[in-house]
């Protein structure tokens, strides 16, 4: 099962939040809160919240475990572009884009048979590597 929210028209540039979101995805739930607190800049703050709302909606509406939550997906893309006029030298006008994004955030359940498969695998390459 999934949970997932959704920021829309968010007035920051994408460009700027996207390697915030590379710093989450995949991270556990707790992990990425903490990640994105310590982080600086507006763009953490923008996708702490969209975070903490796909976790909300996971607990109330899916009643889904937090602690079992991790970051399936996260992505910032681009939303419409505001064009603005400025004036420039000479009697010119330059352009200003002021863009804007939308922030979405996928939380899943990391299911407890992958969690032992994977401890079963590394245990076994791990000792088969050794006896060699």
């Amino acid at each position: 099962m999934e949970a997932k929210a959704v920021a829309k028209y968010v007035r920051m540039s994408p460009s700027k939040l996207k390697p915030v979101t590379d710093l989450v995805r995949g991270k556990n739930l707790n992990e990425a809160l903490t990640i994105l607190k310590f982080t600086p800049g507006k763009g953490s703050e923008l996708v702490e919240k969209v975070v903490m709302s796909a976790a909300a909606n996971a607990e109330n509406n899916h009643s889904m475990n937090p602690d079992n939550l991790y970051v399936a997906e996260v992505y910032a893309n681009q939303g419409p572009t505001m064009k603005r006029f400025r004036a420039g030298a000479q009697g010119r006008a330059s352009m200003i884009l002021k863009r804007s994004s939308h922030i979405g955030v996928t939380l899943k359940e990391r299911e407890e048979t992958q969690n032992a498969e994977e401890e079963v695998k590394a245990e076994g390459g791990s000792s088969n590597g050794s006896e060699s």
